[in-house]
């Protein structure tokens, strides 16, 4: 059989959802002919879970190690430059791979925002808030078009890292300095689950809701004058719950965020940070529970490794600007050995 019948095959595989099927006749495809863009796609497609499934780390590298090639073959695939950044961050915690995948990217499509605001998205998760609204004033700057569904995550970084600025930068948690105070912080909430946000609006809004439908009749009346003051002032009410449970919510839960940008440091350097009492606690597991199958399997990779991080430690970020000058040498040929690995096992 030729590559393309090997591929219309595999296409008619996928459609009936029988994703090893598909792979097999698209690898025999990518076999024949490894230039095939559009087989190489279908491994990446065929690869991944359906919809409602996450992928394991052997699926989520698989997948991505197809994407890789499909760039570089046919580099103004835009999707594939998507699924990839979302695989290397979301499911496989390679931050600092991910930055320099989605610079990648750039050199591909200049005019495209999205790059920018994954990288300033991810940065940001790290802590690096003063790089994150260098990438968020580039947008502005180079006066880039922001989808409708882009400007809601771009204004919420956009306070995050304001709201990172007026704090002193010894507050801001580093997870590769040992005595650092929020690992204190993480100490004393281990043994207890975050509280969510709707909680903490409970908590606070719901005696004040109630008191204020018993006693509205009495101060405002039973017409429709006192129903619409009541119903502003159960409006007021409401909203004023919701600001403060979201405050409450970011100060109460600040040793999980602390304990989850630890996580993110460990899947990203491939080093152990988080001493073993704090990993076999409540809160630990917890927060791992709720992580991606691919990165719950690699996180757990890295502790049997078990290789302690030493010294001192600085972000290797990417050239920003590289997108106007020449390009650099391609994500896909870098880091090869350690996905490979992974379709191995």
């Amino acid at each position: 059989m030729t590559a393309e019948s090997n591929y219309l095959d595999a296409i008619e595989a996928l459609e009936e959802d029988n994703r090893d099927l598909a792979l097999e006749h698209a690898r025999k495809a990518v076999k024949i002919d490894p230039e095939h863009v559009d087989a190489w796609r279908i491994i990446s497609d065929a690869s991944l879970p359906g919809l409602r499934s996450q992928p394991t780390l052997k699926q989520a590298a698989q997948s991505l190690a197809a994407a890789k090639k499909v760039v570089a073959l046919q580099p103004d695939d835009l999707g594939m430059w998507v699924r990839g950044g979302r695989l290397l961050s979301d499911e496989l915690g390679l931050y600092m791979e991910a930055l320099q995948w989605w610079q990648d990217a750039r050199h591909q499509a200049p005019e495209e925002v999205t790059p920018i605001v994954e990288q300033a998205a991810i940065l940001a998760d790290m802590g690096l808030y003063g790089e994150a609204t260098e990438r968020l004033q580039s947008i502005f700057d180079e006066n880039m078009d922001l989808a409708t569904t882009q400007y809601s995550r771009v204004a919420r970084l956009h306070q995050m890292c304001q709201l990172a600025s007026e704090q002193d930068q010894s507050e801001h948690f580093k997870p590769w300095e040992k005595h650092h105070d929020g690992w204190s912080a993480i100490t004393l909430r281990m043994n207890k689950a975050p509280i969510s946000e709707s909680k903490i609006f409970l908590i606070i809004a719901t005696p004040l809701l109630m008191l204020e439908v018993l006693m509205a009749p009495n101060v405002f009346g039973s017409g429709f004058g006192g129903f619409c003051l009541t119903s502003v002032l159960i409006l007021f009410t409401v909203v004023l719950g919701m600001r403060i449970s979201r405050r409450w919510f970011q100060r109460l839960n600040r040793p999980a965020f602390n304990l989850l940008r630890a996580m993110d440091f460990e899947t990203s350097t491939g080093y152990v940070v988080i001493p073993e009492e704090i990993r076999i606690s409540k809160l630990f597991m917890f927060i791992l529970s709720r992580r991606p199958p691919a990165f719950q399997e690699r996180m757990l990779k890295i502790v049997d490794a078990g290789e302690k991080f030493k010294g001192d430690w600085k972000p290797t970020l990417p050239d920003f600007d590289s997108h106007i000058s020449e390009s650099e040498e391609p994500f896909w040929d870098q880091g090869e050995k350690e996905l490979t690995s992974f379709e191995e096992e």
